[in-house]
């Protein structure tokens, strides 16, 4: 089992540099134990204007079916010979993709201590696999792959070169050439490899799905064929799956463009005539919410949904904020936020003090509970309505902070933007606007099932037809679900 990843460079970026990407030497060979067989790394070629790694798998058949792996694709066993005879030790499988991720986990990661700023640049990338497996062919491989910005080469491999009547085996021989930073092609072949092969060496259990999740930060949730590479990747399990396709829509609308929201939060400022610079909308709703956190007497706070971090700033400005914790379920959301926030140069006391967490709202988290406050800033709107209640659950029912505020567009103030047209929502990604009316009845049956009290704050200019442009609710725990949050905290 092969694979090669090459480079090019010149005297300034050598191509070399690949080998600190890989954390491999290149002046080095490599071997590394698996349960399975043994990896070797190795470069054929290594300098300034040209370097290639080689990933060379050997596979021990015996091992492999004494781990108890030697299962047919139903699961039953394979006929004795089958077991031993087959395609795993040569074909780019599911145990290459194994290998990649335990070898370079490092270069899968983005992480380069000895050239930090390497992993963040895009190289000339050749990557190659003699024998592939491709269940759907060579027009499958090119869906997959081509999305991704790869230039695609898939020749099919004859069943025998002496026999060509025989036609085409189930393998191709792949190149993929593309302008690819390198920790990004690692997941890409980590997850599609397997997906190609559309079968895995080992049991898929719930933690695949977070495996697949991590892998395809990026790229996986706008993925034309997502579904397949998520039912193959998961061995078509499709409990899994639906978890996995539930979780990659939350990814879609956490890594929506914030652009069009800022354009029409701002369009307010260019229909006054005042000669002072108003306050952008976003500002005003920042601060409402650190105002509302201040009067409920909050210290540490959850910004459920932070996106890329301004809450959280703003919050670490105030040193009556002890705890600040940042959740979203976009890893790249989390990246910005953590450059924004210049967490890696922050102060060993002011880092203490915040914490950046991937999870779904849709879920319960224990890691939630506990918290004196929490806020879910402009983040309902982006759900569909029939999941609101999972969220309403996981933050109300599970997390219960003491105070939770909630801010939502009024739909009825979008008649005052012109550059809106009649009927379309602030953002594409928004799956409703509610009304006034329609907000305070959700809130008001929300907290009286969860032990709630509720008050509503407008937050901009308050239209004394259409209401103010966005519309923030304060949830206040009622003093016994307080008296019950403190018995289970002592409890536990």
């Amino acid at each position: 089992m092969f694979l090669t990843i090459s480079t090019t460079g010149t005297a300034e970026r050598p191509a070399t540099d690949l080998g600190f990407l890989l954390h491999k030497h290149p002046d080095k060979a490599q071997a590394f134990s698996t349960s399975y067989g043994k990896a070797h790394v190795l470069y054929p070629e290594a300098s300034a204007e040209r370097c290639t790694a080689a990933l060379l798998l050997e596979v021990d058949a015996v091992a492999l079916v004494r781990r108890g792996k030697g299962k047919g694709r139903g699961g039953a066993p394979d006929a004795a010979l089958a077991q031993y005879v087959n395609d795993r030790p040569y074909a780019a499988s599911s145990l290459l993709a194994v290998a990649l991720s335990s070898v370079f986990s490092s270069a899968m990661k983005g992480t380069c201590q000895a050239k930090p700023d390497l992993p963040a640049r895009p190289l000339p990338l050749r990557v190659e696999v003699p024998a592939l497996p491709a269940r759907g062919g060579a027009e499958l491989v090119h869906k997959l792959f081509e999305p991704l910005g790869w230039t695609v080469t898939a020749a099919p491999v004859a069943l025998d070169t002496e026999f060509p009547e025989w036609g085409d085996s189930r393998y191709v021989s792949l190149v993929l050439d593309g302008e690819q930073r390198l920790a990004d092609a690692l997941r890409h072949l980590y997850v599609l490899l397997p997906v190609l092969d559309d079968a895995k060496h080992y049991w898929v259990a719930t933690d695949e799905v977070d495996k697949l999740l991590r892998a395809g930060e990026g790229w996986l949730s706008e993925h034309p064929e997502q579904k397949l590479i998520t039912s193959r990747y998961l061995s078509r399990r499709w409990s899994l799956t639906r978890q996995a396709m539930e979780r990659l829509e939350l990814v879609r609308l956490a890594e929506a463009d914030d652009s069009e929201v800022e354009e029409i939060d701002n369009a307010v400022d260019e229909q006054t005539d005042t000669e002072e610079k108003p306050v952008p909308l976003a500002v005003q709703r920042r601060d409402a919410i650190v105002a509302a956190l201040k009067a409920a007497d909050a210290a540490r706070v959850l910004d459920l949904g932070c996106g890329q971090g301004q809450l959280v700033q703003e919050l670490l400005r105030d040193p009556r904020f002890t705890e600040i914790v940042g959740v979203d379920v976009s890893m790249r959301a989390l990246t910005i936020a953590s450059r924004r926030l210049k967490l890696e140069r922050m102060g060993e006391r002011q880092a203490e003090r915040v914490k950046l967490v991937q999870g779904s709202l849709a879920y319960t988290d224990k890691r939630l509970k506990g918290y004196d406050a929490a806020v879910l800033c402009e983040v309902i709107e982006h759900l569909d309505l029939p999941r609101l209640p999972a969220l309403e659950y996981a933050v109300f029912g599970s997390a219960r902070p003491r105070t939770v505020i909630v801010t939502t567009p009024n739909v009825e103030y979008n008649v005052r933007w012109e550059t809106l047209p009649a009927g379309h929502v602030r953002h594409g990604d928004h799956r409703f606007e509610w009304t006034r009316e329609q907000f305070r009845a959700w809130a008001g049956e929300v907290a009286e099932r969860h032990g709630y009290g509720v008050q509503f704050v407008p937050v901009g200019p308050d239209d004394p037809e259409v209401g103010p442009p966005t519309q923030m609710a304060v949830f206040t725990a009622t003093a016994t679900t307080t008296a019950q949050r403190a018995k289970e905290e002592k409890a536990a």
